[in-house]
This record gives structure tokens, sequence and C-alpha cells, in this order.
């Protein structure tokens, strides 16, 4: 007999591919599980035949019916998550980042955000379970505003089973630091890995970069795998200083992101695009992805110290595949993280004065929850607006059109002979035209100036956000020097191994400072650039508008 399977949740089926849309608790007929990747091909009821992720289905025995109501299951995970070799981590306190697989580089670049746990089977899981499994993405619904969804029906599960999913990924709450601390690491770094932090007009700050450059992110393209079953989207990247492309999907970037997190836990990274859970080939969704992976590039190149660690050169300069993977088990091998990371900064002998630090970073985190307020309003009002652009606006201008162009036609029935009467129909019905195209104008006009500005502030939001991290890892290792200072009083520990603990909890200070003064002069160039960029284009805008009424108006005058 023919295996069956039932469908656990919606999935939507990109158009054009051999992808299957299925529904929840739809049968299919099975037809083939070695597709690989976590996908598997089937039959629907109407004959139909495509590929679907074997995570959001279940084997049904024979002894089970068509009509069998699905059975209690975890949320989707990963549908590749079998073939993923890159995001299979584990973390544990003071140790070095380790493997626990090894398979080949091929897990999906869009659905590796794994957000909710496995729940074992129980009857009384059903109906919370149907509630979260009815919640089926909107097209082009970035994954986190699905997770938001999930979340709540997910939490409402949690209460009820007592079942309480570990986050993913969280470096800083995980790497206490103690083995940098109390100097039980010990680890030769060559000169030319080494940083320098330095003193100038503005405080502590990274040494500049000495040989800038840019990587320019662009022809973003459509590629596919095994013989076209798989699908998906490749960006180039071009580096200035070699001008040699390379080629990397959004998975390769959302591993990149995850090694430097783990890495400079006091360095806010970037955040990457939003995941995308439906509308990944379309036009505009690839576009504004590539342009928020530019903000990403630009923010890199642009930092003095991320700008030149290994693994960001690695990403920008590696073509040859086994080379690509022997340097990314390597950087996944790295010890060098965390706080252990400071063993690599050089900096000045001067011993800070912990009042100072102290007010610094109290003052830092006032600014940071009041900046991270501001910039997600920001980021709201330009996704708010866009959307009153190319939908009241528009259609407003574009009903104002009409009517006019209405009044033109029916005094057109009653012209006669009179010319002036025909000019003015014709001035009536161009001031309607020109209504219309204010429209358009208005549906086009986002992509210049509100579009740009919330990529802006999609940057910022992520970097403010990482910025309390870096601020209770600065503070946990203070708080370690506090203790070893008691102990000292006690004497249970010797004034040398003291003297070490204060000489690197400064270290951890003087990169906390550093970053904090980075922050702020990128900042200002940022958004004093981003701001007249956008003000420019609103005025085009508006010019654009006032010439075409003024237009409209000497037609009357004639």
């Amino acid at each position: 007999m023919t295996a069956q399977v039932q469908a656990l949740y919606d999935f939507n089926g990109e158009p054009g591919t051999t992808e299957m849309s299925i529904t929840c608790g739809e049968i299919l007929t099975l037809l083939n599980t070695d597709i690989g990747e976590g996908w598997w091909e089937g039959r629907n009821s109407k004959g139909e035949t495509g590929l679907f992720p074997a995570a959001y289905v279940r084997k049904l025995t024979p002894e089970e019916s068509s009509t069998t109501t699905a059975a209690p299951a975890p949320a989707p995970p990963r549908y590749d998550q079998a073939a993923d070799d890159w995001s299979d981590q584990q973390y544990s306190a003071g140790d070095a980042y380790k493997r626990t697989t090894s398979h080949d580089d091929t897990w999906d670049d869009d659905w590796d955000d794994e957000t909710y746990s496995e729940i074992g089977p129980g009857a009384q899981q059903t109906k919370s379970h149907n509630q979260h499994s009815q919640l089926t993405p909107l097209p082009g619904m970035p994954i986190s505003e699905y997770n938001h969804q999930m979340d709540d029906a997910t939490s409402n599960f949690s209460m009820q089973m007592g079942t309480v999913r570990k986050p993913k990924f969280s470096p800083s709450s995980k790497i206490s630091g103690e083995s940098y601390l109390l100097a039980t690491l010990n680890v030769e770094v060559p000169d030319s890995e080494k940083v320098y932090i330095v003193q100038d007009e503005e405080g502590f700050v990274w040494s500049p970069i000495a040989q800038p450059y840019t990587v320019t992110v662009a022809s973003p393209k459509k590629e596919s795998k095994f013989k076209g079953i798989k699908s998906f989207i490749a960006y180039q990247l071009t580096p200035s200083f070699n001008n040699i492309q390379v080629s990397r999907r959004y998975k390769h970037f959302d591993w990149l992101h995850e090694r430097l997190q783990v890495k400079f836990s006091l360095i806010p990274i970037p955040p990457l695009p939003d995941k995308q859970i439906s509308g990944r080939f379309d036009e505009q969704v690839i576009e504004r992805r590539r342009v928020q992976l530019q903000e990403f590039v630009d923010w890199m190149c642009t930092h003095p110290v991320l700008s030149k660690c290994e693994v960001w050169q690695h990403f920008l300069t590696c073509t040859d595949e086994k080379r690509w993977k022997a340097g990314k088990r390597q950087a996944e091998r790295d010890n060098l993280f965390g706080l252990n990371y400071c063993v690599s900064l050089v900096v000045p002998e001067k011993a800070l004065l912990q009042s100072h630090v102290d007010t610094v970073t109290e003052q830092c985190q006032t600014f940071i929850g009041s900046m991270d307020t501001s910039v997600k309003n920001l980021s709201a009002m330009c996704i708010a607006l866009t959307k009153r652009y190319q939908g009241y606006y528009k259609n407003d201008n574009q009903k104002i059109g009409e009517a006019f162009y209405g009044l033109g036609n029916a005094l057109s029935l009653d012209e006669g002979s009179i010319v002036s009467t025909s000019k003015l129909t014709s001035a009536i019905k161009q001031t309607g035209g020109a209504y219309i195209e204010i429209g358009k104008m208005y549906e086009d006009q986002p992509k210049f100036d509100l579009e740009p500005l919330g990529d802006k502030f999609h940057l910022y939001k992520g970097i403010v956000g990482a910025f309390p991290d870096a601020l209770a890892t600065h503070k946990s290792a203070v708080q370690k020097k506090r203790e070893c200072e008691r102990l000292t009083s006690e004497h249970k520990m010797e004034v040398a191994q003291l003297n070490e603990v204060l000489r690197r909890t400064d270290v951890v200070s003087y990169a906390l400072l550093a970053e904090i003064n980075h922050f702020k002069a990128q900042r200002t160039v940022d958004l004093k650039l981003t701001m007249q960029k956008f003000l420019k284009q609103q005025i085009i805008f508006y010019k654009k508008i006032v010439d075409k009424l003024e237009t409209t108006l000497h037609h009357f005058e004639e």
C-alpha cells in the first residue's frame, strides 16, 4: 500500500517552482522521500504532484483513515534541519564553541530561524497546537512578524504544558569570561592580529583603519541546485581592495552574523534583513534585502575591528569551495570569543578610574534606552507612511483627478461651437490628468526617501538593540573584579592575582569605551548624510508636484 501523510501546517509553494502548496489536515500520497534537504514529494487529491517540507507532515499508520485529524506536533522547525551543517551548535560557559555535527553545507537560506522546541506527545496538547498551526504567514511577511504571532500561541501553550523553549542562541549570557579575567587563558596572539586602542581628543578609540575599503553588494540573481529542485538567491560582493567578485547566499550572511556575535561580545553587530517566510523571489523583496545587506556590509567596512577580522575577510575573499569550508570550520573552532577576545587587545598602560567608567556606562545605558525607542518609532513611521503614500495618498489624488476628468467629459457634451468653452473643457480634463499623475508620483516616491530612511533605521535599530548585551558583559566583568577585591580583603586571593584581574578588567572597559566612541562618531556622520538625502528627495518630490500644478494652471490662462 502506498504511504500517506497528513499536513500539519499550511505551506505556500513558490509559484514557478516544483514546490506544492499544502493545507493543514490535507491527506497526501507520498511518492519520494529521497529528494534531500528535508523535502518530500507527494500527490494531493487533485492529482497534482510537487515538493513540500517533510517537517510539515506526518506519516499515517495503515489503521488511520483519510479523515483522521492532525495529531499534536511541534511548531514548524527549519525544514532543512537534517542537512544543516553550520547551525547545529552548542555553547557552554567558558568553553569554546564546539561543533556537534559534520555534514555538507546544504541547508535552506530562509528557514533557519529555529524558534521553537519539540513538544512531547499528549492528548491535552491538541487544542493549543491547533491554534498554533492555524497561524499562516501572509505573502511577503517577514519572519520576525510571523514569529511574533507564533510567540503568542506558544506562550499560552507553554503555560498549560509547563514547557519553556530555551533561546537558540545567546552568547553573551553563556560566556562568563572568567578564563580571561582570572588569567587562566594563555594564548599567544600574533602581532598581525592584535587590535590597538589609542587616545585622541574624543577619548579612547579603536586605532583607525590603515587602508579603508568598500564592498558593493549587487546583481542578486536566482540560482538553483539539485537539477532545479531547489532555488535560491545569490548576491555578488565585490571588495574594492581586489575587485574579485564572490557569490554569497543569505544563509552565508546568517552564518557570518552568528559567528560575529559569538566572537565580539563587546561590539554590537549590525543586523541582517528580516528573514522572509514567503515572497522570497519577489523582485521588490530581493532588492530591499540587497539594500539592507549593503547597509550591513557598509557598517562592517567602516568598523576598525570588524573590518579586518579574519572571519569577515574569509567571507569577502574566498572563492574556492574547499578553502571556504576549511576556513568556515576553522572559524567555528576559534576559542578567542566573548571576553577571551580581549587577549588580542593592546590598550594604554594608564589604569582607568572606575567612577569615570561607571559614569560613562550609565550615561550610555540611558541614551541607548531612549535611542532604542526613537529608532523603533522612526522605523514604524517609515513603514506606515509608505503604506499611506502607496495607498491613501495615491488613491485620494487619483479620485480628485477622476472627478475633474468626469467634469470635463460632462462639459464636452454641451460645448457647441464656442471656442473658449472647448479650451476650458480641455483645461479641466488636463487638471484631472495632472492629479492622476500626482497620485502615481505618491506611489513611486517611497523608494526615493522613505524606504532608504527606513533601511538606515533598520540598521540602527539592530545595533542599538544589541548594545545592552555589550553593557551587560562589561558589567559582569566589573562585578567579577569587585568579587576578587573582596576575596583579597579576606586574604583568599593573592594581591598579584588581583592586580592581574584589575588590569584585565581595564582592558574590557577600554574596549567598551572605544566602541561607545566609535558608535557616537559613526552615527554623527550617518545621520547627517541620511537626513540630507531624505530632505533633498522630499524637496524634489514636492517641487515636482508644484511644477505639475503650475503647468496645469497655465492652461486656464491661455
